[in-house]
Formats: C-alpha cells, sequence, structure tokens
C-alpha cells in the first residue's frame, strides 16, 4: 500500500503545469509554492514552509503537533505572499491566451519616419500605441520620457514609443513650439493627438498626471498589475 501510495504521490508531482481541473490546480499551487520560496529566507524556515507545501504523508505526520504562535504566523505570512505571486502568474498566462495581445516593458525609441509608420500600422490590432515626439532642449520632454519609462512598466500590454522630432521627417510640422506631443493609436487609427501635452500638466509632473491626463480620455486599460502596489502590500503587516 505504501508503494502505491508513493507512486501515486509521484504521479501527481509530475502532472504537467496545464493539468486542467481542481486536482491540476493543486498541483500548480504546491509546485508554484515550493518552487518560489525565497532562497534568501533562514534553512528552518524553508524546511517549514516545505513540510507545509508537500503532499507527503510522512511529513504530514510529523506535523501532527500543536503549531507555535510563531510558526503560524511564519507560514500564513509566506502563504499571503506566495499567493499573491501565483494569482499575478495566473492573471498573466491567462491574458496571453486569451490573445490581448503581446506585453511590453519598455519604451520603444523609433529611428525614422518609416519605424513610425510601421509601429502604426503593422501592430497586433488589440494593442494601443502611444507615442512621445520630443526635441531635445524643449522643456518638459525629458521629464514625459521618464514618466512614459514608468508607466510602461505598470500598463505592459500598451506599446510606449518616443521619436526625435527631426527623425520622423515632418520637423516643419513638429516644431519646439507644439512639443511634446503624445500621438495614441489603435488598430491603425488615430485616438489621440495632444500637442503642447505639458501645458494641461503642472509645471513638475509625474507619472501619476500623465497616467490620470489619459484617462481622462479613456485612453489607458484596466491596470491588471502594479509592481510598486504589491512591493508597498507585501512590505506592509500582516494581519
Amino acid at each position: 500500500a505504501a508503494g502505491r501510495m508513493s507512486a501515486s504521490t509521484q504521479e501527481e508531482e509530475e502532472l504537467p503545469a496545464n493539468h486542467t481541473g481542481p486536482k491540476g490546480v493543486i498541483n500548480d499551487w504546491r509546485r508554484f509554492k515550493l518552487d518560489s520560496v525565497d532562497q534568501t529566507v533562514p534553512q528552518n524556515k524553508r524546511e517549514l514552509l516545505r513540510q507545509m507545501s508537500s503532499p507527503r504523508e510522512d511529513d504530514r505526520e510529523r506535523l501532527n503537533r500543536k503549531m507555535s504562535a510563531q510558526e503560524y504566523e511564519l507560514i500564513q505570512e509566506e502563504d499571503e505572499r506566495c499567493l499573491k505571486r501565483y494569482r499575478k502568474q495566473c492573471m498573466q498566462e491567462m491574458h496571453e491566451r486569451l490573445s490581448f495581445g503581446p506585453t511590453f516593458e519598455s519604451v520603444y525609441e523609433l529611428e525614422s519616419g518609416e519605424a513610425f509608420l510601421e509601429v502604426i500600422e503593422k501592430e497586433h490590432r488589440m494593442t494601443l500605441v502611444v507615442v512621445h515626439i520630443y526635441q531635445h532642449g524643449v522643456k518638459g520632454c525629458e521629464q514625459l520620457n521618464s514618466c512614459l519609462d514608468c508607466l510602461a512598466l505598470e500598463y505592459t500590454n500598451v506599446k510606449f514609443c518616443r521619436i526625435d522630432a527631426v527623425a520622423t521627417g515632418a520637423a516643419e510640422r513638429f516644431s519646439a513650439e507644439v512639443l511634446p506631443a503624445l500621438l495614441v493609436y489603435k488598430a491603425g487609427e488615430l485616438l489621440g493627438n495632444f500637442l503642447s501635452v505639458t501645458k494641461h500638466l503642472n509645471e513638475d509632473f509625474f507619472a501619476t498626471d500623465v497616467e490620470a491626463f489619459l484617462n481622462e480620455y479613456g485612453l489607458l486599460p484596466e491596470k491588471e498589475f502594479t509592481a510598486c502596489a504589491d512591493d508597498e502590500e507585501e512590505g506592509g503587516d500582516v494581519e
């Protein structure tokens, strides 16, 4: 019987990551917990977490004693953190499976007018493209670039780009008086055309101000994952 139980347990451990149904979800969760335990965690804590996550019979028997308050708090805290990471990973995988388009995590520098046209015309139909037209030395351009760097990390399914006004081949259209400019496209269609965008912002503006401005026009999608918010939550006290 013990041999059969061991074989069964091994079979469960080897279930593929995309196995569906309750048993598949449970095994995915077990595997994720074991793989994601931070190696900086002290050895005794890692061992305790491993035992709590393991389905093996001998581990369950070993833990069939009254758990100390410290051990319980330690397990509960790690469970909450691990669950956040697991939920985020599942949402990202589901997002990709549903073909919501590719994801990006940085601002792309466009080197020419041709590259500008290509990103507008050939990007995935579900992808929102935000292009910043800037010029070195023009007030607000460098600050807006920094803001977009931050937003690109939070809105990973939006393609943020920037291009020097001279590189567009239409420098006369994008003179210093109308910069910085933000152009927003989706499926080749222009959704937003904001010239001298800093006139709509305070002199000292931040990524949240640019985000709020774009949201006023309903241009940004729902923000699914916020790395900063997750870090703040994990840094707080666990009840």
